[in-house]
């Protein structure tokens, strides 16, 4: 079972997908518009499903900004007419909108029936969603070619629900460490907590799913702080640092990574270690996520109010502070002798 993200579709949509499935309608777009599914635009037929296509769905397809698209085809099965499902979602897109919409996919063809859902075409450039396109994915699917790129991370999304397309390819980089797709659950609450929704999200890895999931997530104080880190296993935090410096109130976004020793194995050790580089990326880069200190623990007691404060704002060493040298008594002059007058 997949994780949702809580975005269901308006009453509107499930009005209008409720009579569109009876071939009136050859093109369905559907976007996500104030966390709701909304209908974006629709389609009549003008001809057969394939003198449609390219009129129809090309013109759908927006450079920045991911979609679903339905497209009815016009062969039957026995619940009615059947539909290709396509996931637009273009490489120079908003990351925290890709992230969204590979998270509410599963609802959204649960929302209009999986069963007339013949195909499935995931689509990065307008290449992989023409009529041309959809031909070369069904010839691949049924032969043993090599995936398109776009296949492959089709392919994914399938095998694994609760995945997101921020780093979607399951291919490792091996060079600046290892690279985990984040599940659905956990995307939604970074963006939560990217959007100060939440103080506190805590992340693991899957080890043998290869993912990084969502372990913990609240509005959690710094003195709950310490209660929430495991003790002998590893886990990534973000936590809003709640505090006052030279008298303004600020909320500083920290990264902690919690390694209690040697009471972990060596291979979670090295996955973790590995992880944290391209992970902290991820925030950093992709989503814009401006983190003001980056922590590594072993112990969970470390993180007081004080330890943060110290970590955020350093004291400054008054022993290494270099100071002016005073200056000596003024001379004046060579003494003078006063004679006796007297």
């Amino acid at each position: 079972m997949s994780h949702q993200t809580g975005i269901t579709a308006s009453d509107d949509l499930k009005e209008f997908l409720s009579h569109s499935r009876d071939g009136g309608y050859r093109l369905i777009k559907i976007a996500i518009q104030d966390e709701r599914l909304e209908l974006a635009n629709s389609e009549k037929p003008g001809g057969t499903w394939e003198q449609d296509y390219n009129n129809l769905v090309l013109p759908q397809l927006e450079e920045k900004q991911p979609c679903y698209i339905l497209y009815r085809l016009d062969s039957k099965n026995n619940q009615g007419y059947e539909w290709i499902f396509i996931a637009w979602s273009p490489d120079f897109s908003p990351v925290k909108e890709k992230m969204l919409y590979a998270a509410t996919r599963s609802t959204m063809k649960l929302e209009f029936g999986t069963g007339i859902i013949k195909e499935e075409l995931f689509g990065t450039v307008e290449a992989d969603v023409t009529l041309v396109g959809y031909k070369k994915h069904l010839e691949h699917q049924s032969s043993n070619a090599p995936l398109t790129a776009a296949e492959e991370e089709l392919k994914y999304i399938k095998q694994n629900e609760v995945r997101t397309d921020v780093h979607i390819d399951s291919k490792h980089q091996t060079m600046k460490g290892l690279q985990f797709p984040i599940s659905d659950e956990a995307a939604h609450k970074i963006i939560d907590f990217l959007q100060d929704k939440l103080t506190y999200v805590q992340l693991k890895l899957d080890i043998s799913g290869e993912s990084i999931e969502l372990a913990d997530s609240g509005n959690v104080s710094t003195k709950e702080l310490p209660s929430k880190v495991p003790v002998e296993t590893a886990r990534y935090h973000l936590f809003t640092f709640k505090h006052t410096h030279e008298g303004d109130f600020l909320h500083s976004k920290v990264f902690i990574y919690s390694m209690p020793g040697y009471k972990c194995p060596i291979k979670e050790r090295m996955l973790y270690s590995s992880c944290k580089g391209p992970f902290v990326a991820q925030l950093e880069q992709q989503l814009n996520l401006q983190l003001e200190k980056k922590l590594e623990i072993d112990d969970p007691n470390e993180l007081t109010e004080e330890y943060l404060y110290d970590e955020l704002h350093p004291k400054k060493n008054i022993a290494t502070m270099k100071f002016d040298k005073p200056q000596g008594p003024q001379k004046r002059g060579p003494r003078k002798l006063l004679k006796n007058t007297e």
